[in-house]
């Protein structure tokens, strides 16, 4: 992907010259992209949803995931075993009942319409519930002994050791969503509003055409965020992965 961002685009299928190309074009083909189509606006409106959607899904599970993890309730292993099951639902089986409702309330093509099918992540409560039962049940313990109740719990003392298995998630959550196309592709119609993987698509129907170097020069563009983030949260990314394991 790189090598055909940075190639003259006629060299781009020649595999004679496929790590040694003749002639360089790196400043027409990510000019192009720059000049041509609002890609910084694709990677804005990214970010904003990944926001939106991580945030909404650490609210949500962080507080399920405790329950499932540390208090005794009726209806515990049913729930559990839901928690599970939907896991085995493929998006694709959801989309158009997600689709009609948000016609009909008329949210479509807004952030809203991106986010409202995410603000649950049932992978996100399995993992961090994984990790909650590794958690010393002395410490919760000794905070209802000072009167601490279930939320204070969850907001001085779960949420900051937690902090390594949501950095784990986040990488798993901002991957999937960035690079989202299925949904996007149906719940939005205005190029203003497209995440990057819909605006390269819509850079490609309105001005790309077969320039496969400026496409690629998009790729790549789209690509270094997911880089940087992954980077950023490697060392508690392997942290969260390999700690429930180790104890």
């Amino acid at each position: 992907m790189i090598l055909s961002s940075i190639r003259d685009p006629a060299e781009i299928f020649d595999v004679s010259r496929m790590f040694l190309p003749r002639s360089l074009a790196i400043e027409e083909n990510y000019g192009r992209v720059l000049s041509e189509t609002p890609v910084l606006s694709f990677m804005l409106n990214g970010i904003i949803v990944c926001t939106l959607i991580l945030a909404a899904q650490v609210a949500t599970a962080l507080p399920c995931a405790y329950a499932i993890a540390k208090l005794r309730f009726h209806g515990k292993r049913p729930l559990l075993a839901l928690v599970v099951l939907a896991l085995l639902v493929p998006f694709q089986a959801i989309a158009l009942p997600i689709f009609l409702g948000l016609s009909w309330i008329q949210a479509l093509d807004t952030y809203f319409a991106l986010v409202a099918p995410f603000l649950v992540s049932p992978l996100a409560i399995l993992l961090f519930s994984q990790f909650l039962r590794a958690f010393p049940d002395e410490v919760i313990e000794a905070a209802r002994l000072d009167r601490c109740s279930h939320t204070t719990i969850l907001l001085r003392i779960i949420l900051p050791a937690s902090m390594p298995v949501i950095a784990a998630f986040s990488v798993f959550s901002v991957t999937y969503h960035w690079n989202d196309l299925y949904w996007p592709l149906i719940a939005i119609s205005s190029a203003d509003l497209a995440p990057p993987t819909l605006g390269i698509l819509f850079f490609r129907d309105a001005d790309g055409g077969d320039s496969y170097g400026s496409l690629m020069a998009a790729a790549t563009l789209i690509t270094i965020p997911l880089a940087l983030v992954f980077l950023i949260a490697q060392r508690h990314f392997v942290e969260g992965i390999t700690m429930g394991a180790i104890k």
